[in-house]
């Protein structure tokens, strides 16, 4: 009996479509809840190379909802406690562990070298900067996510509309799974769904996964789906770039007012509230608006759009 045997029955994959599975190469952005069930069933599917990309370390308040870990993994890099893990569950796969955090800068040259990309990620400057990368380049990409008893998951670009064109209006602040909780099975549910969408889109399943979302409400036992394929790209969405991207003329603002200092010298430190009584010079040439996820950023940006002419720029500045 091969690994493959009980998947390569299937009449939608057989031993074509196990070829199909092992010349693929995904990028998996995000190590946590998310991602545990993506890397466990792509990896024993057979994937052919995954490079996995997240800078976060194993804590102990993660190993309830990512059970892919355990405790000697407590403070090693996620993607290195990963890639072990997933060696000894198919050393066939081939796993790059990148122990960084994605930006702008990053995301085209990882984008461009995969197949297909897997959004695990817990930012929206992530999300949003992937889904940017991939419906320009025409990658398709699996997008999840996950918070308290709900969850999401949606199959974008590549031909079907963006994670922008289904969600043009973020909302004004949002919990974190350290706020508002979150039980395992829910976030596993959401990556299982993907893995599950992946595979269909390496194999050319038919309905593609690619236009389609999936609404998850554990409380009520209710799962209910519809297809996007129609929605509308905004007309000019605030763009994210890397801190590499700041230019001499910027005015670079750190909303982090959580964090003791700013993330450069010459960035002004205030807070959100403060920004709508901020005079900007006339030879500003841009404003870049930063914070640890880019939702305050983004819903600075838009208020800040709306009486000022100039560009705009967010940035996402991780903590540490």
């Amino acid at each position: 009996m091969t690994r493959y045997e009980r998947q390569i029955v299937l009449p939608e994959v057989g031993t074509q479509g196990q070829e199909r599975l092992r010349a693929a190469h995904i990028l998996v952005v995000g190590a946590g809840g998310l991602a545990v069930p993506v890397l466990q069933y792509l990896t024993g599917a057979g994937v052919g190379r995954i490079t996995l990309v997240d800078a976060d370390h194993v804590e102990k308040g993660n190993l309830h909802r990512q059970p892919l870990y355990r405790m000697a993994d407590v403070g090693a890099p996620k993607v290195q406690a990963a890639a072990a893990a997933l060696r000894s569950l198919n050393p066939e796969v081939e796993i790059r562990p990148m122990a960084t955090w994605l930006d702008p800068e990053s995301a085209p040259a990882l984008v461009d070298a995969a197949d297909l990309v897997l959004d695990c990620a817990d930012t929206f400057a992530a999300s949003l900067t992937l889904s940017d990368t991939c419906h320009a380049a025409g990658k398709p990409l699996i997008t999840a996510s996950a918070l308290g008893l709900q969850g999401y998951v949606a199959g974008v670009c590549g031909g079907a509309p963006s994670l922008r064109a289904i969600f043009p209006d973020l909302p004004g602040s949002a919990p974190t799974c350290s706020s508002a909780g979150i039980l395992g099975p829910v976030v596993a549910t959401m990556g299982t769904m993907q893995a599950q969408m992946a595979l269909s889109v390496l194999l050319g399943l038919s309905p593609s996964p690619l236009g389609q979302m999936l609404v998850f409400e554990a409380q009520r036992w209710r799962m209910v789906d519809f297809r996007f394929d129609d929605a509308l790209e905004p007309a000019a969405p605030l763009p994210f770039i890397a801190a590499s991207a700041i230019r001499a003329n910027d005015l670079v603002i750190d909303l982090r007012t959580e964090a003791p200092t700013p993330f450069r010298p010459d960035a002004l430190h205030i807070s959100t509230d403060a920004v709508p009584e901020l005079g900007i010079a006339p030879d500003t040439d841009r404003v870049v608006l930063a914070c640890r996820t880019g939702l305050r950023a983004h819903n600075c940006g838009v208020g800040l759009r709306a009486r000022w002419p100039g560009n705009i720029a967010l940035l996402s500045v991780p903590d540490g």
